[in-house]
């Protein structure tokens, strides 16, 4: 199973923290993924915004980017600052 992990304001946006997801079968991307949650959690596109950058396996990666069951996915907003 996949560990899927929010970020700053994606927090309140999703309404939690994390979760612990099988990802369908014909989701093998990231760019896939974020469509994918985006319409599950009823984000109205908040996990497609480009601004959303996507790390896998602490490792940050460009969309698109091939995913597995087994990987760990965080979904990062931009951060501000002053």
């Amino acid at each position: 199973m996949a560990q899927i992990l929010y970020f700053g304001r994606l927090v309140d946006v999703t309404q939690k923290p994390n979760e612990t997801l099988d990802i369908p079968t014909g989701i093998s991307t990231t760019t896939q993924l974020r469509t994918w949650l985006d319409a599950r959690l009823n984000t109205a596109g908040a996990l497609l915004e480009p601004t959303v950058r996507l790390a896998v396996n602490n490792e940050i990666v460009n969309d698109p980017h091939p995913i597995t069951n087994q990987d760990e996915i965080a979904f990062m907003p931009p951060v501000g600052g002053g």
